[in-house]
């Protein structure tokens, strides 16, 4: 499996009273992953909307595994999952500047019309993008 990474600085801002980074600034870093994925093959949330459609988190689950700190460099690497339905699920990773797992999750996002009608197959212009992006990262062409 080939990743997309992303660099990420901890931010004063996103450390607690433990002096470490809070728990809700792991899903915003694997969020700035996704998008930066998803934008290089046209299935960002703006490119849906341009197609008709949204992609609605129904599922999230984050694994911690050790904590990042102030102004620790993390490197958040994202992949596509595939899917059966009509659904994109990225897996992601954040990682400290020397590799360790900090913490692993996943993300679902559903695929609706823009009225909430649930989809149960990609439409034609979406599975194109989701394969393009799929063989990009099969090629290992990453980073």
């Amino acid at each position: 499996m080939s990743w997309d990474e992303t660099e990420i600085t901890v931010r004063f801002n996103e450390v607690d009273s433990y002096q470490v980074a809070w728990h809700g600034h792991y899903v915003a870093w694997m969020e700035v992953g996704r998008l930066r994925l998803s934008q290089r093959f046209g299935l960002a949330p703006q490119d849906l909307v341009e197609l008709g459609y949204i992609g609605p988190v129904v599922q999230l689950d984050v694994k911690y595994l050790r904590p990042a700190r102030y102004a620790d460099k993390l490197v958040v690497r994202t992949t596509l999952v595939p899917d059966e339905t009509a659904a994109l699920t990225f897996k992601s990773e954040i990682r400290s500047g020397t590799g360790e797992r900090l913490a692993v999750g996943t993300v679902v996002h559903a695929l609706t019309d823009m009225n909430g009608v649930l989809q149960y197959r990609l439409p034609v212009e979406i599975e194109q993008r989701v394969a393009n992006m799929r063989a990009w990262l099969d090629e290992g062409a990453c980073r």
